[in-house]
């Protein structure tokens, strides 16, 4: 563990988790961290093969000049699945950005399942979020991001701030997947039908993945859930690319686990295992 340190800006706090294998078991080998970013401790809710770990933020909540680092590294075959016991939460700023970076690195033969719990981005945020995926020969990554624009259930609309998050996807140091989005809290992109079309709710699943099929038996498995939101599935770059704009971010996770009960045996022929921290 290195000391926490907060100035006038914020805190800082930075999570480094590197994954190893013994034998048939992937361990977590090592841990770093500095400020409030911290694990529980590892859990194998299916056997050694996989290891379960959930990011902790004690202090709740993210303000105008806190900067969160986060860095995760899988050696040759381990395959770790990582999630959050709870929603992200960026509050209101008085003008300073907030920042949160994941940087996930995932060596050959390797498995990472990423897979936080929905991030709320409260009315006056701002927030910079960005993400990235490198990838080795033959590793293999299924990960979603959902964020909520305010807080729908209590009336509070995201009616000012700014938000720009990214998503960067690299295999053998070749790009595959580059998104951007830049949310401003009274921009035309809130209401108009080719922006957020007055939705709260937005959400990306992505999956490494050949097979063709998967995308019929996504949308065949997700058809019952069909109701006042959007759900799209397509493929691109040999990737699965899921795509969830609503109301509400508990039915983007229901898409997405119904996805992903649908991807998990066809790509790494395992039945999906919800972590329990989802049931509490």
């Amino acid at each position: 563990m290195v000391e926490s340190r907060q100035d006038k800006h914020g805190w800082r706090a930075e999570l480094s988790l590197e994954f190893g294998r013994t034998g048939e078991k992937t361990l977590l080998r090592r841990q770093t961290h500095r400020g409030p970013l911290q694990v529980q401790r590892p859990f194998y809710p299916e056997g050694d093969r996989v290891c379960h770990v959930y990011i902790l933020h004690p202090p709740g909540g993210v303000v105008g000049g806190d900067i969160l680092d986060i860095s995760v590294s899988l050696t040759k075959n381990t395959h770790a699945l990582i999630t959050t016991p709870a929603a992200g939460k960026f509050y209101r700023s008085s003008g300073l950005n907030a920042q949160q970076t994941n940087l996930l690195k995932v060596g050959p033969g390797g498995t990472l399942e990423w897979f936080p719990q929905e991030t709320i981005f409260f009315n006056q945020a701002q927030a910079h979020v960005m993400t990235r995926v490198d990838l080795e020969p033959g590793a293999r990554f299924i990960g979603w991001d959902i964020a909520c624009l305010g807080l729908p259930a209590s009336g509070e609309k995201f009616l000012d701030g700014n938000l720009i998050m990214g998503l960067d996807i690299w295999r053998g140091g070749e790009p595959i997947l580059v998104e951007r989005s830049r949310i401003e809290g009274r921009s035309p992109a809130m209401t108009a039908r080719w922006g957020l079309a007055g939705y709260s709710v937005t959400g990306c699943l992505v999956c490494t993945t050949d097979d063709r099929k998967i995308v019929d038996k996504i949308r065949y498995a997700t058809q019952p859930l069909a109701g006042n939101d959007l759900f799209a599935v397509t493929m691109i770059s040999g990737m699965v690319v899921c795509r969830y704009l609503g109301p509400d971010a508990f039915r983007a996770t229901r898409y997405f686990i119904t996805a992903w009960e649908a991807l998990r045996p066809a790509v790494l022929n395992l039945p999906a295992c919800l972590p329990r921290v989802w049931q509490t």
